[in-house]
C-alpha cells in the first residue's frame, strides 16, 4: 500500500505497539533511484509525489530506508552472509539486555523508552553526541526524529553488546533516516 493512501487513517488514534510496515516509490514511475532504468517524472512531479507524506506523518516512522534492486549475481551468489539463526540469537541477546535495562520499569523495550528513559538509559560518547547535535542541525530534524534516532542508536549498540552509544551507533541510526536526508533536509 502507498504510504500516502495511509494519511486519513494516520489521524486517528492508533496502537503504539503494533509494527507497521509500508512501502512507498520515490516518485509516481518508480525509478527515480533505480540505476538501471531511467525515471521518467519531471522534479516537479517528484516533489508532488512526495509532498504527500507529510513530516509530521514521517517523524512517526521508526526506520526508513531506501532498498534498491538486487542484481541477479548477488542474489545467486554463494557467498555467506549472517544467516538467520545467528541473527535471531543476536536479538534475543538484545533482547535479554533491554529486559534487564527495564526490569523496574513499565517499559519493556527500547521502542518505547520515554524521553527520560532516553536520556537515562542512552549515554552518549562526546563524539555520538557531537555527531548527533550536527545530523539535527543540518538535516533540520524535529525533536521526535531526534528520540527516533536515540532509541535506534540504543538498540544497535545493544545489538554490539555496548553500554554506550558510540559515534558507529548514532551514524548507523541516521542512516535509517533515509528520506529525511534525501528529501526533506
Amino acid at each position: 500500500m502507498p504510504l500516502a493512501s495511509t494519511l486519513p487513517a494516520s489521524r486517528t488514534p492508533f496502537d503504539r505497539s503494533a509494527s507497521r510496515w509500508h512501502g512507498n516509490s520515490p516518485c509516481p514511475c518508480g525509478y527515480l533511484s533505480d540505476p538501471r532504468r531511467k525515471c521518467s517524472c519531471n522534479p516537479a512531479q517528484v516533489e508532488r509525489y512526495l509532498s504527500k507524506i507529510s513530516g509530521p506523518l514521517l517523524d512517526r516512522i521508526d526506520i526508513h530506508i531506501e532498498v534498491p534492486p538486487v542484481p541477479f549475481r548477488e542474489l545467486s551468489n554463494q557467498s555467506s552472509g549472517t544467516n538467520s539463526a545467528t541473527m535471531r540469537e543476536q536479538v534475543l541477546e538484545a533482547r535479554e539486555v533491554q529486559a534487564r535495562r527495564f526490569e523496574n520499569e513499565a517499559t519493556s523495550h527500547n521502542g518505547r523508552m520515554t524521553p527520560r528513559q532516553l536520556r537515562k538509559y542512552s549515554p552518549l560518547a562526546a563524539d555520538a553526541e557531537a555527531l548527533l547535535k550536527s545530523a539535527m542541525e543540518e538535516m533540520g530534524l524535529s525533536a521526535r526524529a531526534h528520540d527516533k534516532i536515540l532509541r535506534i542508536s540504543r538498540t544497535i549498540a545493544d545489538l554490539d553488546q555496548s553500554d554506550q552509544i558510540t559515534a558507529a551507533h548514532v551514524s548507523e541510526a541516521i542512516n535509517y533516516r533515509t528520506l529525511d536526508r534525501q528529501f526533506w533536509s
